[in-house]
């Protein structure tokens, strides 16, 4: 390595906290879990190290795993908390709501935006961080023109989004539509502060974000898209699997040519 070059940047992702070997365990935690393993590829695939983020204990604190890193990616898994959000803990829509998990989640996003680091947020990852930025879910989406979660049978169906021009996200996939894989029941309703709608549905459910504006508590923003989709999965264009990865990394780099050398 010459001294120019940087070492693969490391990418943090927190780990699924959610058993899906249990023998009550809903099947779609079995599959967060799988799928995770998915991500931690296509980090690898896009050129950086993945560094899995565990709960903060006096052994491992979580301040001290998460310096160093230096761009994050928060994957799919089960329902945000809707006390989050102010919605009904009761839904019987809800599945695998962990406490632990949006702990560690979102612990995970506040650092990412606090210290300007880029972040890429996958389904429940694009919506907590909707929640964090004051927005809002609808806790169950209802019957739609466009069917937003699995067939019986399946696992991920498939879509068109709409994204669109002039965003991070159009500058990632220059193209203004194209198929997705899918599968959830819930999605943003209130957009949050700083952030903004970079493509949807043809029902019109939002289907990424990114930031525009920090809140002033956090100052100005990085690079910082969610998608409601699954690019790890393999159901849509599997050319699209890896590009937000690939941005992502760009993003990294670029603020490691820019910082100063000691």
């Amino acid at each position: 390595m010459s001294r120019t070059e940087h070492p693969a940047p490391l990418i943090g992702i927190p780990v699924r906290l959610s058993d899906g070997d249990a023998p009550d365990a809903d099947h779609r935690i079995g599959e967060a879990n799988r799928i995770f393993d998915d991500v931690v590829d296509l980090i690898r695939a896009a050129g950086a190290e993945p560094v899995l983020v565990r709960p903060h204990s006096d052994e491992s604190p979580l301040d001290a795993q998460l310096a160093g890193l230096r761009g994050f990616v928060v994957p799919g898994g089960g329902d945000v908390d809707p006390a989050l959000y102010g919605a009904d803990p009761a839904h019987p829509a809800l599945y695998d709501v962990n406490p632990a998990q949006d702990e560690l989640d979102a612990a995970v996003i506040r650092y990412a935006l606090e210290h300007r680091r880029p972040l890429l947020g996958i389904c429940r990852g694009m919506q907590l961080l909707n929640i964090i930025r004051g927005g809002s879910l609808h806790i169950d989406l209802a019957p739609s023109s466009v069917e937003h979660d699995a067939a019986p049978g399946e696992e991920w169906g498939v879509h068109e989004v709409e994204l669109s021009a002039g965003t991070a996200l159009a500058e990632v996939f220059h193209r203004d539509r194209m198929p997705v894989a899918t599968g959830h029941h819930q999605a943003i309703d209130r957009v949050g502060d700083g952030l903004q709608v970079s493509a949807r549905a043809d029902d019109g459910c939002v289907e990424a974000v990114e930031a525009v504006a920090d809140p002033q508590a956090f100052g100005p923003a990085a690079w910082t898209v969610g998608v409601q989709w699954h690019p790890e999965a393999f159901e849509a264009d599997p050319e699209l699997r890896l590009p937000l990865f690939s941005a992502l990394l760009t993003q990294v780099q670029a603020q490691q040519r820019a910082e100063p050398r000691s």
